[in-house]
């Protein structure tokens, strides 16, 4: 009898931490094992991600998601059962031929994306592995985790242009050192966030970090700042910022509007070399338009730090050639899926390796309790991980999940610290 066969797939819709739906997908195989995938769902989007199939309608605000639950049960089902479920790249690839789209709005990245992950958790389990492990069998890196204490932008309601605003645990020697060290500023950050703004500004946004009423970035930042010196960790820390900017930006004047003042991309470039001036800043993701390739080429010339491309780069590989070729960022983020399948998540960041750039794993608004890019990070060997702040159930999975592995892999664990753009040179 052949091993590890799809012998059965069930899906069905369920919600994220926003109460929206999204798409879960169980895969059985030979009867007996199973992996279950959950799909998360991104408020800040590109024009360019894989798009997500929505039901329309009054239910659940028009975001439900039978459409593509019924795709997986009606078709995906019946293309994959009997295949093998080790082999992730020709599963993925009999999906992106059923679907036929470049971006898969047929089926819905949301169906694709959600069984290509059960599928690699149904294997994982059929052959008695952690996913981390069966992805790669010399995964031993534990990732800086990027943790998003201040929120702003589309995760809150306060007016904030930049979205996140975070800390990088470098001087850590362990992923566990960096969460006890993320939870004694965060707590102090909560009183220093009461003492400015009062008690009501220490509700959070979608992903866990203070959302105040602060006015604009240095006004938030020092905030950070004081609290990350009063907890005795100035030299242990960096800074980093999603600055989000597509949102902020307007296509028709080409300006971008930042704190009720309008910017060129080039008057933008020279806000921001003062502020890394001003401030320990190691990393900016999306500091211009998704369009904006002379900004992003610009930024990577001149501004020394880590440039991460998200709504720049989707996780798509034939766009990165594109604009890694002209020069444009040093980095990318890292969402299986903005692209829809794990192969092609994969080849995203073989792509970035091979050509030094750094990967940062990185979760979404919308998410669940699955844990997955836990795993996927180490499987990577990713030296950074972006997962919000420890305070909400769907962001604490994945740290938990980190010190689960952390501890599995005993002394072969390498906590990335001030190498978190290239864990292979620690």
């Amino acid at each position: 009898m052949k091993k590890h066969k799809i012998t059965n797939i069930k899906a069905r819709e369920i919600i994220d931490c926003r109460w929206f739906p999204t798409v879960q997908v169980e895969v059985e195989v030979d009867d007996r094992a199973i992996g279950i995938g959950n799909c998360p769902a991104g408020r800040s989007t590109s024009s360019d991600e894989a798009l997500e199939l929505r039901d329309g309608g009054k239910r659940y605000s028009g975001q439900g998601c039978e459409k593509a639950v019924q795709n997986i049960e009606t078709g995906i089902k019946d293309a994959l059962i009997g295949i093998d479920v080790t082999d992730q790249r020709k599963i993925d690839r009999i999906m992106i031929e059923l679907d036929g789209t470049p971006n898969k709005k047929v089926l819905g990245a949301n169906a694709i994306a959600a069984t290509s992950l059960a599928c690699a958790y149904a294997a994982a389990a059929s052959l008695n592995l952690p996913l981390y492990r069966y992805l790669n069998n010399n995964a031993h890196v534990l990732p800086v985790p990027l943790l998003n204490l201040l929120n702003g932008g589309k995760l809150t309601s306060n007016f904030l242009e930049f979205q996140e605003f975070c800390i990088f645990p470098v001087g850590a020697e362990s992923f566990k050192q960096a969460m006890e060290w993320g939870h004694e500023i965060n707590e102090i950050l909560r009183e220093i966030v009461i003492q400015n703004y009062g008690k009501i500004a220490a509700n959070t946004g979608d992903e866990g970090g203070f959302a105040t009423p602060a006015k604009g970035v240095r006004e938030t930042l020092e905030h950070l700042i004081d609290a990350v010196e009063k907890a005795g960790y100035s030299k242990q820390i960096s800074y980093g910022f999603d600055c989000a900017a597509t949102h902020w930006y307007d296509a028709e004047t080409k300006l971008y509007t930042l704190e009720d003042v309008q910017y060129t991309t080039d008057e933008l470039m020279e806000y921001y070399k003062k502020l890394i001036a001003d401030y320990p800043i190691v990393s900016m993701e999306d500091p211009f338009d998704e369009n904006d390739i002379h900004g992003f080429a610009r930024a990577n010339k001149e501004l020394g730090i880590q440039i991460i491309g998200d709504d720049f780069f989707v996780t798509n590989p034939e766009i990165m050639k594109v604009k890694m070729a002209q020069g444009c960022a040093n980095a990318m983020l890292w969402k299986f899926n903005q692209i829809g399948t794990l192969t092609q998540a994969f080849d995203a960041a073989n792509l970035a390796y091979r050509n030094g750039y750094g990967v940062m794993v990185s979760e979404r608004s919308g998410e669940t309790e699955d844990s997955a890019i836990a795993d996927l990070a180490v499987a990577l060997d990713a030296g950074q991980i972006k997962t919000g702040a420890g305070v909400r159930s769907e962001r604490v999975a994945k740290y938990n999940r980190l010190l689960q592995i952390e501890t599995e892999l005993g002394k072969e664990a390498v906590y990335a610290g001030e190498f978190y753009k290239n864990a292979y040179m620690k």
